[in-house]
This record gives structure tokens, C-alpha cells and sequence, in this order.
């Protein structure tokens, strides 16, 4: 069975995605567009759509032009908005590399992205440096004096044609159902589609003021959050990272009516005493997505601010939604909405690949124009995720009541939501196989009531080693949230007969080790 949306059929405008983006802002005039949290620094809308021309002309003086990839290096700032709206008017693609990566990571990314030009900031330019040693990047932009430089470029913008269904726009990385990360190429239809989509799902409105604290390399922040904000004219308030006193003073001096989180951050809102210290009865709507959040602490976070939470379901492959919650039909606990207009669902027996019907248990797939073009350079991957009658297999295992309403219980795919952030097992298990005392290791996703998840190591050795040496000589060569928290030493990995982990096998052990019993 086909679970179809419950919106009217869309007409998605065949344009780049920099005109769809900057649409409104003629006419908005002196109202704020973008706020830098942190000190103040206001763009307003009369200003913005000159300020990336300018950017766009800069860039286009320093040979970057349609087709080129521009990698941003950084944390959330203004400058990340404008110049990824830059890179777009030109027709170039942009990549967006995690600030705590290190350097054999980002520079991974920047060789597998293509990626020829990158922006980042001082405190990030000597890790740069390292990392674009062995890539193909022609030049460093840096914010500040680089940046000013650039927007100094008063040339006109040759006219460029962009193909809005072919020509890429972003290149996110993702893990897919599995693996090592993959660039996601997402189209300017793509991303064209989902501002569409979210804005027939009212998502918010022109009056809003919005909070960008979830981070901008990931899609959630940068284009659910700046680029919708900005084709609708809201404001949005933009702070570098997620820090309890800086955040919730910003909600108070500017208002904000609506916060996209994740799930964490929805739980220190409703436990900790510091939101008492503020005024926050502006904000009428968390939007609430990336991983799952218990139904109680939604309530609970609810109730003590007095606003509605918003519940979405998507992955980097969808740029990034298919679901939503509505507001004119109330939420069930535990369900992530409704298909986007111009959506499809249906859930699949993943050991027959046959439909399955309302409230039947299967693995989740999606139709709609969000669904990514492919991964970049990788046909193989591509055809196990989208099949030829353009259905993406999401990896996640679901329901949907005879309405459409979805509920996600499980994951198929391998991937540790840490945070809201995917964490690959296979790429901490090459970390751990590269330690001359480990014989071999698996890496499985331990519940965790603050994070989600956690990755834990499960390690056969060799010779002599400790936790602590294990999860530090980790650390020094991942991000931050990729971190291994907790280490188990066994005597072997089960493996099936081709030799391939079986994950779901150490998964089931550790949800019955970590499970209360009555």
C-alpha cells in the first residue's frame, strides 16, 4: 500500500535555488534577515540579495564558476549563509565540512567532494592548511580581511544558466544505510522542492523569528532552517554553536517565536532550572528532528515552556524531510507525521520486498522530488538506495496507520545517532583495527538517556591494552561525537560465513544487557 500526503499537489518553479531563496527580499526592505547572535551584526533584507551578488561577483573574479565545489570550513555564522548562496548564483555546488573534524577527515571529504576553492575561519586556517595539503583546492577564503576583499567586487554577474533538475547545489555527506560517508548530491530542484514543501506544510511564517543553533553542515540548519527562513521572509538568528546561558538569553533579547532542535537540547529545556531565569513566552514552536525523541520529554519540555513541538522525519538523502506533524491535526506520541506534499511512503517486508499494509512493521520508503540525485562518483551505492521506479530505501524499519501517519521504531541501516549526529560504525572500526593490540573490533549503537546513543566498541585483542588507551587513541582521530564511549573486551565478533559483521546479532545483546527487567 501507498501512503500518499495528505497536502494538495504542489507546483514546484523550475529555478536556481538563490532566485526561490531570495524572492521576497525586495520588498521586505529594512526588516532583518539574518542576526548574528553572538554580536548583534544585522543583515537586513535590502542588503541581502546585494551582498551575495557582490560575494557571487568576488568569487567569479577568483575563477570559481558553475560546476566548481566550494567546501565551508566553519561554524554557523552569517558569512556561512551568504556564501553558500554565492557558490548557488554561480552554479557551483557547496560542501559542508564539520568544524571538529580532523584533518585525515576533512580532508577525506575535500578530496572525494572535488571540492577546489574553501571558506573558514582564522581560528580553523592551520588546520585547513593541513587538511587541503593532498586535495585539489586552488584557494583558501578566509572570514575577515578575505571575505571584505571579495565583497568589494563591484562587476556585473555574467548570466548563468543553471539546469535546475541536473545541476547540483549541495553535496552533504551522509552514510547512507551503511558504510563509510558518501556525498549526496541534491539538485537546485531538490532544495527548490523541500522549501515548497515545508512551506505548504506551514512550517512557519514571514513574522517569525527563528533560532539557528543546530548546525548549518548539516541540512537541518542550513537549508530547513536559513534558506526557508529566508524565502519566507522571516528573521533568523544565528549563534556558532549551542552553549545553555548564550542560547536562552538570545531567546529572550530578540523573541524568537520558533526554535528548530534536536533532541538533546529538547531535554535540557525541560529539566534544567536556568530557563526559569528567562522570558520566553514568544516562542510559540519547537520544530523537533534528526533523531528520536522520547514522548515524555516532548510533553514535559511542552508543557513547562507553553509552546507546541513539531516532529519530522527525513535523511540527507531527502534534503532532508518526507514527514512532518501538522498543526491543524493533533499528534499522537511517538509519530513523526505525515508525507510532505508530493510525497509517498510505503513500507516494505525487508526480507520479501513485499508492501505491507497499515500498522504492519517494514523498512520505510520514499518517493517525492526531495529525493537526491545520487551519491557522487558511487553508482553502486546509489542503485541499493534508489530503485528504478525512483523509491529510496531508508534503512529505517516503520509503520503507518491507515492515514499515513508514521510512526519509526527501529533502524535496519547501521548508522549511531549520537546527538542528532551520525556516527558510521564501520569508520570507527578501521580506527580501532589500526591499533597494534586490537585483532578485531565491532562497533554497535549502546542507549543513553542524554544522547540517544553512544558508540560502543566491542574488542578482541591481541596483546595487553586498556579502556582508557583504547577510547583515547580513538578520540585523537575522530570528531568529538564520534568518539567510542564505552569499550566491551570479547573473545570474537560474530561474523556471517562471508565474513561480514552481524551487527543486528550485537545490537540484540546489548538492547537485553541494557533492558530493565520487571
Amino acid at each position: 500500500m501507498i501512503f500518499s500526503s495528505p497536502h494538495e499537489a504542489l507546483t514546484i518553479p523550475e529555478t536556481s535555488l538563490a532566485e526561490y531563496v531570495l524572492q521576497r527580499a525586495p520588498e521586505l526592505g529594512n526588516k532583518p534577515a539574518l542576526i548574528d547572535g553572538s554580536d548583534g551584526r544585522t543583515i537586513t533584507y535590502s542588503e541581502l540579495a546585494l551582498t551575495i551578488r557582490k560575494l557571487a561577483a568576488g568569487f567569479a573574479r577568483q575563477g570559481f564558476g558553475k560546476g566548481d565545489v566550494l567546501a565551508i570550513y566553519s561554524p554557523n555564522s552569517l558569512e556561512y549563509a551568504l556564501a553558500f548562496l554565492a557558490a548557488a548564483m554561480l552554479g557551483g555546488a557547496t560542501t559542508m565540512v564539520p568544524p571538529l573534524f580532523t584533518d585525515t577527515e576533512a580532508e577525506t571529504q575535500l578530496s572525494n567532494s572535488g571540492a577546489n576553492y574553501l571558506l573558514t575561519i582564522p581560528q580553523l586556517l592551520d588546520k585547513a592548511n593541513r587538511a587541503t595539503a593532498g586535495s585539489n583546492i586552488r584557494q583558501i577564503f578566509v572570514v575577515g580581511e578575505d571575505l571584505a576583499s571579495l565583497l568589494q567586487c563591484d562587476a556585473p554577474l555574467a548570466e548563468i544558466k543553471i539546469n535546475g533538475r541536473s545541476d547540483l547545489v549541495a553535496l552533504p555527506y551522509s552514510s547512507g544505510t551503511t558504510g563509510l560517508p558518501k556525498g549526496v548530491m541534491l539538485t537546485h530542484y531538490n532544495l527548490v522542492s523541500m522549501l515548497c514543501q515545508l512551506e505548504a506544510s506551514e512550517a512557519l511564517t514571514r513574522t517569525d523569528t527563528m533560532i539557528c543553533v543546530v548546525p548549518m553542515y548539516h541540512m537541518y540548519g542550513l537549508h530547513v532552517v536559513v534558506n526557508l527562513g529566508l524565502s519566507q521572509g522571516a528573521t533568523i538568528v544565528i549563534l556558532p554553536r549551542y552553549e545553555l546561558g548564550q542560547f536562552l538569553g538570545t531567546l529572550e533579547r530578540y523573541g524568537v517565536t520558533v526554535a528548530p532542535l534536536v533532541p538533546p537540547l529538547v531535554l535540557e529545556l525541560s529539566r534544567v532550572p536556568e530557563v526559569e531565569q528567562y522570558d520566553l513566552s514568544k516562542l510559540r514552536l519547537i520544530h523537533c528532528g534528526a533523531a528520536p525523541l522520547a514522548p515524555e520529554v516532548a510533553q514535559a519540555c511542552s508543557q513547562r515552556l507553553g509552546c507546541l513541538i513539531r516532529f519530522g522525519y527525513g535523511l540527507t538523502e531527502v534534503s532532508p524531510l518526507s514527514h512532518s506533524s501538522l498543526p491543524s491535526i493533533p499528534d499522537k506520541p511517538g509519530s513523526v507525521g505525515y508525507c510532505l506534499p508530493d510525497t509517498e511512503c510505503k513500507i516494505v517486508d525487508y526480507d520479501t520486498g513485499a508492501e505491507l499494509g497499515p500498522n504492519q512493521e517494514g523498512e520505510i520508503w520514499i518517493r517525492g522530488p526531495q529525493v537526491m540525485k545520487g551519491y557522487l562518483g558511487n553508482n553502486h551505492a546509489t542503485k541499493e538506495m534508489i530503485g528504478e521506479d525512483g523509491w529510496l530505501r531508508t534503512g529505517d524499519i516503520g509503520y503507518a496507520e491507515e492515514d499515513g501517519r508514521l510512526f519509526v521504531v527501529d533502524r535496519l541501516k547501521e548508522l549511531i545517532k549520537y546527538k542528532g549526529r551520525q556516527v558510521a560504525p564501520a569508520e570507527l572500526e578501521a580506527v580501532l583495527l589500526s591499533h597494534p593490540a586490537i585483532a578485531d573490533a565491532g562497533v554497535i549503537p549502546s542507549p543513553d538517556a542524554e544522547a540517544g546513543e553512544v558508540p560502543k566498541a566491542l574488542v578482541v585483542l591481541k596483546a595487553a591494552a586498556t579502556m582508557d588507551e583504547i577510547m583515547e587513541f580513538v578520540s585523537a582521530r575522530v570528531a568529538p561525537h564520534k568518539r567510542v564511549r564505552l569499550v566491551e573486551f570479547v573473545s570474537e565478533i560474530p561474523k556471517s560465513p562471508a565474513g561480514k559483521i552481524l551487527r543486528r546479532v550485537m545490537v540484540q545483546r546489548e538492547r537485553e544487557r541494557t533492558t530493565p527487567t520487571a
